[in-house]
C-alpha cells in the first residue's frame, strides 16, 4: 500500500491556487467547490502530539474536487506535469470510470493540469481526456503533449481570480451543444 507521503498534490502550488480560486468563487456566489479529502489510516503518530508520521490510503480516491457551478454539478482532478508531455499513468482507471459516470448524470468532469515547464494552466475536458485514455488502452501512445491540446482551453488569470476555470467550463458547455 502506498504511503501518503509519496503521492498526490499535498501542498502543491496548483492545489493552493485552486483552493484560493474556489474560495473567491464561493464568496462571489459563483460556485461551491470543495476539496475531497482522501481517507487515510494512520499507522504511526508522533509521540506526545497528534502529528501523523506514516499513513496509508484506506480506499481509492475518485477526484480531487466536487461541487456545483450555477446549479451544474462539476468534478475535477488536479494534475501537475514537470515537462510538456503528460503521462496517462497519472490518471487511474477508477478515476476515469467515476468521471464517466458523473458525466452520464449530466455533470461536467475535467482535469486541471499545470504544465510546470511552460508555467501554463490548462483545462482538459473529460471527452478529450477520454480520447487519450482510450488510445493508450488500445495500445497507442501512453501520453499526450501540451502541443496536442486545444489552446483555447488555456486558463487565464484576471480579476482577482488565480485560475479562472469557470470560463473554461462555459467554453466546454458551449462546445457540447
Amino acid at each position: 500500500m502506498p504511503s501518503w507521503k509519496s503521492r498526490g498534490l499535498r501542498g502543491s502550488l496548483l492545489e493552493e491556487m485552486i483552493n484560493h480560486t474556489n474560495e473567491k468563487y464561493r464568496r462571489d456566489g459563483l460556485a461551491l467547490i470543495q476539496k475531497i479529502p482522501t481517507p487515510i489510516k494512520p499507522v504511526e503518530i508522533e509521540p506526545g502530539s497528534r502529528h501523523i508520521t506514516l499513513a496509508y490510503f484506506e480506499q481509492k480516491s475518485t477526484v480531487d474536487y466536487i461541487g456545483a457551478v450555477q446549479g451544474i454539478p462539476v468534478c475535477f482532478d488536479a494534475k501537475e506535469c514537470a515537462t510538456d508531455t503528460f503521462p496517462l499513468s497519472n490518471i487511474h482507471k477508477h478515476q476515469v470510470q467515476f468521471m464517466e459516470e458523473f458525466e452520464r448524470q449530466e455533470g461536467i468532469a475535467f482535469l486541471l493540469i499545470y504544465f510546470k515547464a511552460q508555467e501554463i494552466f490548462y483545462y482538459l475536458p473529460f471527452v478529450e481526456m477520454k480520447k487519450y485514455w482510450e488510445r493508450a488502452q488500445n495500445g497507442g501512445r501512453k501520453s499526450f503533449r501540451y502541443d496536442d491540446l486545444d489552446p483555447h482551453y488555456q486558463i487565464s488569470t484576471y480579476d482577482g481570480v488565480m485560475l479562472h476555470y469557470l470560463d473554461m467550463i462555459n467554453r466546454d458547455l458551449q462546445n457540447r451543444d
